[in-house]
Formats: structure tokens, sequence, C-alpha cells
């Protein structure tokens, strides 16, 4: 994929269902008794991945890719049926075989979960240890902390005589990561507990799960950064209206801002508090950024986004705000190359076990387009300023570094090439057609 200097960015558009909530909605549409209503699902990868592990595990689901329209047929929290072979694949996607594997943890029946060669090699040890201090019976096949990850029910089996509702113990779990992926897994798995599971943050993490698991039926409390859920919930079907995703809406503020005599409108976006990191960011660092039309549609706050051209200076990133806007680190990088003096990054370490060492790779393809970067253990400075340049990016098969760089590429003279551009269907099929 080439990309050339182009602009302004007019217009209005929208963007992809949320990935996050996408996911959620097929996994608590699954446990819940009757017929769940999905409208703007994303039809990406990933969430594809979601469906078809459920499909495997017994759940109808009627997709109807043009509409971006999904039916699921729950059969409630017991419904869920053993995989052909015991063993469900979810491609490259880190949320289903996290969010999944609580939820595994609770069935009557043994399983294996496994990846794509980018799974196998991301950390799984942040959510064996909770499961197992609940007693589920899971370990890594590999003994590597990593997938493929071994479900055994048969200690379960031996319970059958006694409960069968009750599974799992219900702990409190003091997470040592502010990680969305833990935190959820750990609440699913809590939905087959004996007593109230409890998870509380460093700092607080999208809440996507609380929220839905709410609006299907579960009794969910959340003080500061603990939530808290009661066991064996009777979670009911309904309809879902999925906001746009801001992770994808972040390419197409940063576009706006860094290529001139741009106005832009980004119709129906989430933005959710745990995830509006990016539009504070941009607040900061002075962008003509505002947010119009704020509403609610199904639990999530949702907007439309107006952005204008705007001269930028440094920031600060770090602390609590850094769990807001992890996936959109990339984008910002490059918005910070367009700022005028130093931006920091800290408290970013959780960006080395995404799809890619992100900081790694953010760090080595902005050098390679002439700006000032240099990477830390936990993050990154950028001296914004230097004119960028086109040359030929390594996306390393990283959806957000292909979109990221996508963008630099429109405010960089001469030809960016992105290397593996399809790696985008992951979260955003219709990206370059959107642009």
């Amino acid at each position: 994929m080439i990309i050339k200097k182009k602009g302004p960015i007019k217009g209005s558009m929208t963007v992809p269902g949320d990935k996050s909530i996408s996911h959620r909605a097929i996994m608590l549409g699954a446990l819940s008794e009757g017929i769940t209503e999905v409208e703007n699902f994303l039809m990406g990868d990933d969430c594809l991945s979601t469906i078809s592990c459920f499909r495997s595990l017994g759940i109808l689901i009627d997709l109807e890719s043009s509409s971006h329209r999904v039916t699921i047929h729950g059969k409630g929290l017991d419904g869920l049926s053993t995989p052909a072979n015991h063993i469900l694949n979810v491609g490259n996607s880190g949320t289903t075989i996290r969010l999944l594997s609580g939820i595994l943890c609770g069935q009557k029946f043994s399983s294996t979960i496994t990846g794509d060669s980018s799974i196998r090699k991301r950390p799984m040890g942040r959510i064996l240890t909770p499961l197992e201090q609940m007693g589920a019976d899971i370990i890594s096949a590999n003994n590597d902390l990593k997938a493929p990850l071994k479900i055994n029910c048969s200690d379960k089996d031996s319970l059958l005589s006694i409960d069968t509702n009750h599974f799992l113990r219900g702990i409190h779990y003091q997470s040592p990561v502010a990680s969305a992926q833990v935190k959820s897994c750990v609440l699913l798995a809590g939905l087959y507990a004996d007593k109230e599971t409890k998870v509380t943050e460093p700092a607080l993490s999208r809440n996507h799960t609380e929220l839905m698991l709410s609006e299907f039926g579960a009794s969910v409390t959340v003080v500061g950064n603990t939530a808290s859920l009661l066991p064996r919930p009777r979670l009911t079907g309904r309809r879902l209206n999925i906001p746009g995703d801001i992770s994808s809406a972040a390419y197409f503020i940063v576009a706006a801002l860094i290529v001139p005599n741009s106005e832009l409108l980004i119709k129906n976006v989430g933005i959710n508090p745990t995830r509006d990191g990016i539009i504070r960011v941009c607040q900061m660092m002075g962008a003509d950024i505002s947010l119009e039309n704020i509403r609610k549609d199904g639990g999530e706050p949702v907007a439309d986004i107006f952005v204008r051209h705007s001269n930028l200076k440094g920031i600060e990133i770090s602390g609590s705000i850094i769990p807001t806007l992890i996936d959109e680190i990339p984008i910002i990088a490059v918005l910070s190359c367009f700022a005028k003096g130093k931006t920091i990054i800290k408290n970013a370490e959780e960006l080395k076990v995404k799809e890619s060492n992100r900081i790694e790779v953010i760090v080595n393809n902005l050098s390679a387009m002439g700006a000032d970067i240099r990477a830390t253990y936990d993050g990154m400075i950028i001296k914004g300023g230097n004119p960028l340049h086109g040359a030929t990016i390594d996306s390393k098969m990283d959806h957000r570094i292909a979109m990221a760089f996508t963008i630099a590429g429109l405010a960089a003279e001469g030809d960016t090439q992105i290397l593996n551009p399809e790696c985008v269907n992951i979260s955003y099929p219709d990206f370059f057609k959107s642009l």
C-alpha cells in the first residue's frame, strides 16, 4: 500500500462498531436466555473469531455482514456444549482468549483454547493466576504461561453430586495491572462462582463488561477501582446498538489535526470515560476538538466528534490516563511529531505485549520517517517539529501500526509504503476505503 501526501481532510463519516463491545455482546448474548439482537457489530477478524468460538460451543448465531447485524440465540449460563475435539481457536484475538477462558472455567466440560502464532506468544499468566485462585484447573499446555491453555473439568465432575451450580470460588482479586481483559476474565468466571467476586485494579481500565453485565441483568457494583459481581444471575437477551469505536475514530481525528485546512465530523462515536483518553490528550495539546449531540445508548455514552486542523504543543502522557488510551498510543506518537516541543509517554509497558512490541515498532518506524524519537523502558520521548518523509513501514502484521503510519504518510513528504496492510482487517476492514 502506497500513501502519498494528501489533503485537506473534510466531510463527515462514521466508523465501525466498537471492537471491545462487539466481543462482549456475543459472549453475554450467548450466556443469556432468549434472543439478543446486535446492530452495528464490528465485522473484523477478531470479533468473527469470537462468533466462531461460540458457534463451536453450540450457540446459534445469525450473521448479516452487509448490514452489520448479528442475532444470538442464547441458551443461558449453562447452555454451552463441548466443542469438537474439545478445542477452540481464537485466531489473533487476545480479547477472545482471555475473556472466554474465564467462561470456560465455569463449564462442565474440558476444553483447550489456542490461537495463531501471535497469540501463542502473548502472556497468559495474568489470567491464570486469578483463575487458579478461584479453583479453576487451567494450565499452560507448554508450561510457558502462554497459549494453548487447557481447562480440565475432572475435579468438577466429583462436585456434580454436591452442587452443580458452583464450580468456582468467589474471590477478591487485587490485579497488579490495570487491564480490562484481566478484570473481565475474572468477572465472567465469577458468573459461575459460589459467592461474590471482586476485582480491584491500580487504575480504572475500560468498563464495558461491567456496563453490559448490568444491561443483561447481572448485579454489578463499582466503587472506585473495584468491580463486584454477584454469582449465578439470570441474564436475559436484549437489543444492542454498538457505538462507533473511538480507537478507529482516533486515526481520523489525528488526520484532521495534522493535515492543513482539514475539518471533520465523526458521528456516533463511543466516548466512555474509560476509553476517551485520546480526546483528553488532544485537548491538552491544544486541539480544536469538540463533542456534539452527547447521549447514551445501551448504557454507553455516545457523541459526534468535530475536529479541525490545529497548532499543537507537546505534553506528558502518563499515570491513570494510560489505560484509557493504550490502543491509541501508536497514533498519538504520530500526532506528537506535529506538536511544538517535547511529548513524553510513560507507564505504557503494556505496549510491549500487544500484537507487536509497539514501543519498538513505533520508534523504529517514526525514526525511519525522520522523527526525533527515542524509546524508554515504559514508553517514548518525541521532540516535535521535524518534518516527516516517506519510508517503508513494516507493520509487523499489527493493525494499529499499519493504520497509524498510513495517517503519518498523509502529512509526510514523498511516498510511504505500508507492508502487510491487510492486517487492518483485524479491527477496521474498510479503513482504506473510508480514508
